[in-house]
């Protein structure tokens, strides 16, 4: 199976096309030859029409083209009615789409107002009890023909009224029957969509898109990958859309990070139908970062197979199923090696090495690991012949070659693999420089999409960032990088949902102190979750949870274990710090201080 005819090409995926509401009054065609659709969701109470209204006109005006609404319950189904009512009497025509969890009876009251309906397969008809149970094929079959009865009624009134479905798996809410037949994989939420799409297909309904969300780019990818893979290999009328997004990703430069490597590495590989930047901020900047990482593509990609000069070039990597290239171990500098399991390491030049020099101090996280220029590095063109010495040659790409960065490290480690050497790979962010120096947000999101594309792939054993023209920037952007794609632990790491009409407390406010209390504790994960629908699943991997449980009430979560119940939010933070004691993992940031002093 492949996701994609080439990894060294941009070549767009062929797909159907999905209408959602009228194209000649407003609405989009997703998929086809069409451009990218870009999507974004309300943060407001699905019942304040006012609210819904006016954050709908302000998304618009910033170049949304789909808006998501949430409908947790029939009453805020019905609602949806006033909203969209309102919407067309002040001449705003842009499709609006039912975000639907738990009650397909709330599916069913929307369908009637909206032009789409988003249902997620893991709590359409099943309820999240972390159950163990082994089903045998009769009663999982018994449990797919339940499904089908709950989900018909939807299809067939979206049909009857021309609506557009989305399903929509989540890496955190895959249900019971899946996490028990397909463990907690990509392989399990690949499955989860199709089995939602064959009853679709069954009622003759193909007026839908896929998606296969996680807060973890990794996943997410992978996920992406396989069920591309996947429905080529079902056949050509599988050739359904996809919308793509980092679900949970955060706020600032962390989520624009996290989002840049899942999202960039998929547009990269021409799947690009439609998508949404998850961020814990106001929606509208959603759009800006989508624009801005849209723009970014066609300078990360090639489109012409003759400038590889590489007859045949083996995949350099599994894409279903990550594994870190085999490499030996070798020395990078005086205090640090790299390749073999050592792990990713960050180089800097000597230009940014004379700048930060001065104010390194020996116990600090974020630090130069090695000088470019004072490396034993082979600098080689992949699309050309070369010649390797031996394995504990450290390799990377000669600058000003005429390959995008991510094919031409993708090739170097295909022709490497194709010669049989396994040397350690130091991956670059750009090979050519730019006559005016990057816009920061720019540089950002640049690295981000080839250095995580590549780690995501298992290439690279140390990095060097240079689009950033800053060098204390540059360094923590590495560093950033590298804790996004899961090869480094350098500080807290957070898991935050966006906000959305679930949202049972201010998430930007509630995060922002959490990150105050705790943002010097390296290593430990938080997630911050508004409501209950992800919450446990997107918790798995995380250390301790902060989850909304009513109207001013919080639960705490140990993993994917509620341990404190209703405890008021006022006092939710403090709370969430003593328990973060109890386990052990606490340290107070005055000692971590005076330990960097004294170092």
């Amino acid at each position: 199976m492949r996701y994609c005819p080439s990894p060294y090409l941009y070549q767009r995926r062929s797909t159907r096309e999905v209408v959602v509401g009228d194209p000649a009054n407003g609405g989009v065609v997703i998929g086809g030859n069409h451009p990218m659709v870009k999507q974004s969701m309300l943060t407001c109470d699905t019942m304040d029409t006012a609210a819904c209204v006016q954050q709908t006109l302000e998304l618009v005006e910033v170049g949304c083209q789909i808006v998501r609404i949430t409908a947790p319950t029939v009453k805020d189904a019905a609602n949806l009615k006033n909203i969209v009512a309102e919407l067309r009497q002040r001449g705003c025509n842009v499709p609006i789409v039912a975000d639907i969890h738990f009650k397909p009876e709330a599916a069913m009251e929307a369908a009637k107002w909206v032009e789409k309906v988003r249902i997620n397969p893991g709590n359409y008809a099943d309820k999240k009890k972390f159950a163990i149970r082994e089903y045998t094929d009769d009663q999982y079959a018994e449990e797919l023909c339940r499904i089908e009865e709950q989900f018909t009624p939807l299809v067939k009134l979206c049909k009857e009224l021309g609506r557009a479905l989305r399903i929509g798996t989540n890496h955190g809410s895959l249900s019971d029957r899946i996490m028990n037949r397909y463990g907690d994989t990509p392989l399990g939420m690949v499955e989860s969509a199709l089995e939602f799409a064959r009853i679709a297909r069954k009622n003759d309904f193909h007026n839908f898109v896929f998606s296969m969300k996680s807060s973890n780019p990794k996943v997410m990818i992978e996920c992406y990958r396989l069920l591309v893979a996947r429905l080529d290999e079902l056949g050509p009328d599988w050739n359904y859309p996809v919308h793509l997004g980092v679900t949970e990703a955060g706020e600032g430069e962390d989520g624009r990070i996290k989002s840049a490597i899942g999202i960039g590495s998929l547009l990269c590989y021409g799947i690009v139908e439609t998508i949404r930047v998850s961020l814990t901020e106001d929606s509208p900047r959603e759009i800006e970062v989508c624009n801005d990482l849209l723009a970014q593509i066609p300078v990360l990609t090639n489109h012409d197979l003759s400038i590889l000069r590489f007859n045949n070039p083996v995949w350099p990597f599994d894409p279903f199923s990550f594994q870190r290239r085999q490499t030996p171990e070798i020395e990078l500098s005086k205090s640090a090696q790299c390749g073999g399991e050592q792990t990713i390491r960050v180089v800097v030049t000597r230009a940014a090495w004379d700048k930060l020099a001065p104010k390194i101090r020996p116990k600090d996280d974020v630090k130069p690991e090695a000088i470019y220029e004072d490396l034993n590095v082979l600098e080689a063109d992949p699309t050309q012949e070369f010649d390797v010495n031996c394995d504990t040659q450290l390799v990377t790409v000669k600058d000003g070659i005429n390959l995008a960065p991510i094919a031409a490290f993708r090739l170097l480690a295909s022709k490497l693999r194709h010669m049989g050497r396994r040397n350690p790979i130091l991956l670059k962010d750009c090979l050519k420089f730019e006559a005016i120096p990057l816009e920061p947000k720019i540089a950002l999101l640049r690295a981000s999409v080839v250095i995580g594309s590549l780690l995501a792939d298992g290439i690279g054993d140390a990095i060097l960032v240079r689009g950033e023209s800053g060098a204390g920037q540059s360094l923590r952007l590495a560093y950033n990088i590298l804790q996004a794609a899961g090869c480094r632990s350098f500080k807290t790491d957070y898991v935050a949902c966006p906000s959305c009409g679930r949202t049972l407390f201010n998430l930007q406010t509630v995060t922002a102190r959490i990150k105050s209390r705790t943002q010097h504790l390296k290593g430990v994960k938080i997630a911050i979750m508004g409501c209950i629908v992800n919450g446990p699943g997107e918790m798995a991997d995380a250390d301790f949870g902060y989850v909304g449980g009513a109207p001013g009430k919080i639960n705490l979560y140990v993993g994917k274990t509620a341990v404190k119940f209703n405890i008021p939010e006022a006092e939710a933070v403090d709370r969430l710090v003593d328990l973060i004691r109890d386990h052990g993992k606490w340290v107070e940031p005055e000692e971590l201080e005076l330990a960097g002093q004294q170092a």
